[in-house]
């Protein structure tokens, strides 16, 4: 077990997770990220602070939320973890990671919290568990990403000012961060949310994919349909989060026709 007393705050372990990568894996969301996409399905993981999250409609009245909240009405998130903790948790399901699956590392944004990134995954090395990210390269770090078996990075919106309005940062540093992933050698996987109204058009999938038919390590794009499971997380926090439209199987279906990748050989 690693001995480093490393510490980060945990939001939320995730096990058996299908979605979150290959095979069976369990997921760690840490809490901080410099991005503040209007979209964000989780947004208790944009701040680094230790928040608590609201849900009126489950209170009881009991008047003892001194002593912990019974009813769910009362979430605190942000729960200081150290890597040994974590491993704990990991450990318990390594068997069922077979040949894919493993740990990703998830957020908020992992490469904001490296020293205990770094750790966590050394930790996995000594126990042979595999281990990827989720990431929006808005940083970038070789050294951490060197180590990785899997990089899985979104490309939210192509063009710079539209991806500026709605994520509260360019994305000049993704784009060549992204080129710079794919010089090391790890497998990526590039997803893009489908917000409607925002980038759900032929142009920003066309664009993406054709500057990611450059990189050789990235194996897929994939477009994710996007879900208000947010909204609600965000008003529990008292932020105020616009709910989009989900686009139809139809709409997507129609923009996975422009997602193709694949490279001529």
């Amino acid at each position: 077990m690693n001995k480093e007393n490393i510490s980060a705050r945990v939001t939320e372990i995730e096990r058996f997770s299908v979605h979150d990568g290959p095979g069976i894996r369990t997921v760690v969301f840490l809490k901080g990220c410099p991005l503040n996409c209007a979209w964000c399905h989780n947004p208790e993981c944009i701040s680094f602070e230790k928040q608590t999250l609201v849900y009126t409609e489950k209170c009881i009245g009991c008047g003892k939320c001194d002593q912990g909240c019974y009813s769910g009405a009362r979430v605190e998130c942000g729960k200081e973890m150290t890597v040994d903790q974590v491993m704990e948790e990991v450990l318990q399901d390594q068997i069922y990671y077979g040949e894919h699956g493993g740990l990703t590392i998830s957020g908020g944004e992992p490469l904001a919290h490296r020293e205990f990134t770094m750790a966590l995954i050394r930790a996995c090395r000594e126990k042979n568990i595999k281990v990827g990210i989720e990431t929006s390269l808005y940083r970038f770090d070789e050294e951490l990403l060197s180590s990785l078996d899997l990089i899985m990075a979104d490309m939210k919106i192509f063009d710079c000012d539209i991806h500026r309005k709605w994520v509260g940062v360019g994305n000049e540093e993704i784009k060549n961060n992204l080129c710079r992933a794919n010089e090391l050698g790890i497998p990526m996987i590039v997803r893009t949310p489908v917000i409607c109204g925002i980038n759900d058009n032929t142009e920003n999938v066309k664009r993406t994919a054709e500057f990611l038919r450059e990189l050789k390590n990235v194996t897929s794009y994939e477009l994710l349909p996007y879900h208000p499971l947010g909204v609600s997380k965000a008003e529990a926090l008292g932020i105020k989060q616009t709910e989009f439209k989900t686009p139809s199987q139809s709409q997507m279906e129609e923009l996975n026709k422009y997602a193709d990748i694949s490279r001529q050989t």
